[in-house]
């Protein structure tokens, strides 16, 4: 069963065609700059033929356009027809309290979606367009939701619950949804396989670290707790999104600076976190290399980036009372040794005890603890995309058997 994933963005549809079955990525790309001069589609093929495609691409169904016809092409495409195409997987952001798991798509879940876009006004409707996009191009292919939310719905009330009168969380929905959740869901299940243990005997703290950033506290395979919380603002220092801080520190900002709103929402947004604090960059590797030069800003700025995680641990080993692993993913999570051992230094009290030639070795996926950690920790690479597959085969596999 080959299905093709799409990610839609505001002016990029990023995409994988993939066979679930033997997890193999047969074409890859996005197209970038929709609506804008200089659009083009980039395809990479399983064997490594590339391409680039230039053209008015001016919005998601056009896009969508380009992407089925270079799937079909004959020098470049890896499909004769388009019913090769088996499923589409959407990746959608926030589906709110309404969709607790991947679904098939119909009338009432475009009408699910667009009901959220008050919770995700900057992902949701472009999610939508994509959609749209496909049921038209492909209207007898299945369709399938998978939600960034999702994982995290299972949360309880008491973690998820924000102080505030319980009025305004009957009102507008005000709670903690998590987002990452397909990350955390697939780094989770990836690590049970390690470790060779069943899922529901796992207790994991799972660190998604990126431009943007979260953790999560895994219960049995259940996220109990997580970092990112109404939005993906809050929780750990972030590219360029603050984190956690004082609700007055905004209040008191607005007032002294004359900021309204949406340049409030833009400073705490774009311009905070590892860019605000050093003055730098939002990319580590920037930070990083500023720091040993001796720039005091951005030292700070990796202190506090791994601080924050490290309390962090803290208190999800305490919510999940006991620890078997720590994993480590996305573009920081995987690529920065210096990250992890800082953020993991003074943990030995949890029993964990890194192992310096494993966290700096090139592996990709590995264990990076000693033989007698009590703690494990596990540095697994991020695939989306392939969980997003797996859960769009799955959900029509069990259409199929109940139309049966």
């Amino acid at each position: 069963m080959n299905i093709l994933v799409l990610n839609c963005g505001s002016s990029s549809v990023k995409y994988q065609f993939i066979n679930p079955d033997t997890h193999k990525v047969l074409a890859q790309g996005a197209v970038e700059r929709i609506g804008m001069s200089g659009a083009v589609l980039r395809n990479k093929r399983h064997d490594g033929d590339e391409i680039a495609i230039s053209g008015e691409i001016l919005d998601h169904a056009i896009a969508i356009d380009y992407i089925l016809a270079v799937l079909l092409s004959k020098n470049h495409g890896v499909i004769k027809e388009k019913r090769e195409i088996k499923a589409v997987g959407h990746r959608v952001v926030h589906g709110g309290e309404t969709f607790t798991r991947s679904v098939l798509i119909d009338n009432d879940v475009v009408k699910g979606i667009r009901d959220n876009i008050e919770l995700a006004p900057l992902h949701n409707p472009h999610n939508l367009r994509g959609i749209t996009a496909c049921l038209n191009h492909l209207p007898d292919t299945p369709q399938v939701a998978v939600f960034d939310t999702a994982f995290h719905q299972k949360m309880p009330a008491h973690a998820y619950l924000y102080g505030i009168p319980y009025s305004l969380y009957r009102r507008y929905k005000i709670r903690r949804y998590g987002f990452h959740g397909t990350s955390h869901r697939y780094i989770t299940e990836r690590a049970a396989l390690l470790m060779e243990k069943p899922l529901d005997s796992l207790k994991l703290i799972t660190c998604h670290l990126g431009n943007g950033c979260s953790m999560a506290a895994i219960d049995g395979g259940v996220s109990i707790d997580t970092t990112m919380g109404f939005t993906p603002l809050e929780g750990l220092l972030m590219g360029t999104r603050s984190g956690d801080m004082d609700p007055s520190v905004i209040l008191y900002i607005m007032a002294k600076e004359e900021l309204g709103s949406s340049e409030a929402n833009a400073l705490l947004n774009k311009h905070s976190g590892l860019m605000g604090i050093s003055g730098v960059s939002s990319d580590m590797r920037d930070v990083m290399e500023e720091a040993q030069e001796g720039n005091k800003q951005a030292a700070a700025a990796f202190n506090i980036f791994c601080y924050r995680i490290k309390k962090y641990i803290g208190a999800y080993s305490a919510a999940l009372n006991g620890l078997d692993a720590i994993i480590f993913t996305g573009g920081i999570g995987e690529n920065s040794p210096e990250v992890r051992e800082k953020s993991l230094s003074g943990l030995s009290y949890l029993g964990v005890h890194i192992d310096e030639s494993l966290n700096t070795s090139t592996e990709k996926e590995k264990s990076i603890t000693t033989p007698d950690s009590s703690v494990s920790v596990y540095v697994i690479p991020t695939n989306e995309e392939l969980m997003i597959a797996l859960d769009t085969m799955t959900i029509v596999q069990e259409e199929e058997k109940a139309v049966v």
